[in-house]
């Protein structure tokens, strides 16, 4: 079974994360059952935020009894010092714990530092010396938000979005962590859903040994492919590599991720899957997504209010309400040719 240091904490991890953003979806006695099942096959980092509604509670439930034999990492989107003490209170409330092993600033469109006006880096050192956080990270999708954490070594951790799709740039990110000695968290390993062959996306991160993917895990059969490659770990091999290449041409350009910043929707377009339609369309059974229900939802791309305010909130810069249109003329079609 592959473990991991996660750079200077010191914390010896399973190569596997399990990224507890969608269990939020499921029921407490499901997603129970799935955060144990995936302690008893070696699984011992769980990654959950403030944001993630019933998460952190279900990831309490799960584990009440046995914290020391877990690492947990949670996150706050908080903007003033007073709501991170809030959110922090509450996390450890939900989770059951007096303390968390990290604790990560989650996407904030700034590097939080020692003495700036906002406090929220002196708040958590605080809270650290307190004991109620072993350590402090940062979570980002935004290169030059990145960069500066590393470079200026004010936290033990970055989690950021790195596949196979990721640029040359973001590579670099990665690279420069390594170098720093600061943990990495690999966020967005199948890029959103986009990337369909989990054992390529493990091979392909599994050359970065000091790498952590966390995988988004909802069902049963996601976390026993997992578990499988703790025995029988895919390697990269001239096939694999033509695929990536292929995948790299496929999906170059401006595409969503799917991180859901641009969310919510004030005419209640569901974007983060709209903006991907085209995509899904042809990487997905159509029987999936040429349905009454999907065609109603790409529907609401009608009543865009042209707020901009998607645009505006998006880390990569993507002109979503274009790309929303571009993604409902191509359903259109398709859907055409269905009903002929």
């Amino acid at each position: 079974m592959r473990t991991i240091t996660l750079g200077k904490t010191g914390l010896k991890v399973n190569k596997n994360g399990f990224g507890a953003l969608p269990i939020q979806r499921i029921s407490e006695k499901e997603a129970v059952y799935l955060l144990q099942k995936a302690f008893s096959n070696g699984i011992n980092f769980y990654d959950t935020a403030r944001f993630y509604t019933d998460s952190e509670e279900k990831i309490g439930a799960a584990f009440q009894g046995m914290r020391s034999k877990v690492y947990i990492a949670s996150k706050t989107g908080a903007t003033t010092v007073e709501d991170f003490w809030k959110d922090l209170h509450t996390t450890l409330k939900n989770l059951r714990t007096d303390y968390l092993d990290l604790y990560q600033f989650h996407n904030p469109d700034y590097c939080p530092k020692p003495g700036d006006k906002v406090g929220l880096y002196d708040a958590i050192k605080v809270a650290q010396r307190q004991g109620k956080i072993r350590f402090i990270g940062i979570s980002n999708h935004r290169q030059n938000v990145a960069l500066e954490a590393v470079e200026k070594d004010l936290y033990d951790t970055l989690q950021y979005p790195f596949s196979y799709l990721s640029s040359e740039e973001d590579q670099k990110i990665v690279e420069l962590c390594h170098k720093h000695n600061m943990g990495f968290i690999c966020m967005k390993a199948l890029a959103g859903g986009l990337i369909t062959d989990s054992a390529l996306a493990y091979a392909f991160l599994d050359q970065f040994d000091h790498a952590l993917p966390i995988w988004g895990i909802q069902r049963e059969r996601e976390l026993d492919e997992f578990i499988s490659y703790q025995n029988e770990a895919p390697e990269m091999n001239p096939l694999r590599w033509r695929k990536v290449e292929e995948e790299r041409r496929n999906l170059a350009g401006d595409f969503c991720r799917g991180c859901g910043y641009c969310m919510p929707c004030p005419a209640g377009i569901e974007i983060c899957d709209c903006a991907r339609m085209s995509l899904f369309l042809r990487r997905a059974p159509l029987s999936v997504y040429l349905t009454e229900e999907w065609a109603e939802k790409m529907k609401k791309i009608e009543n865009c209010k042209h707020c901009n305010a998607c645009r505006e909130k998006c880390p990569y810069g993507l002109n979503a309400p274009d790309l929303l249109a571009r993604n409902y003329e191509d359903f259109k079609e398709f859907w055409s040719k269905k009903n002929k």
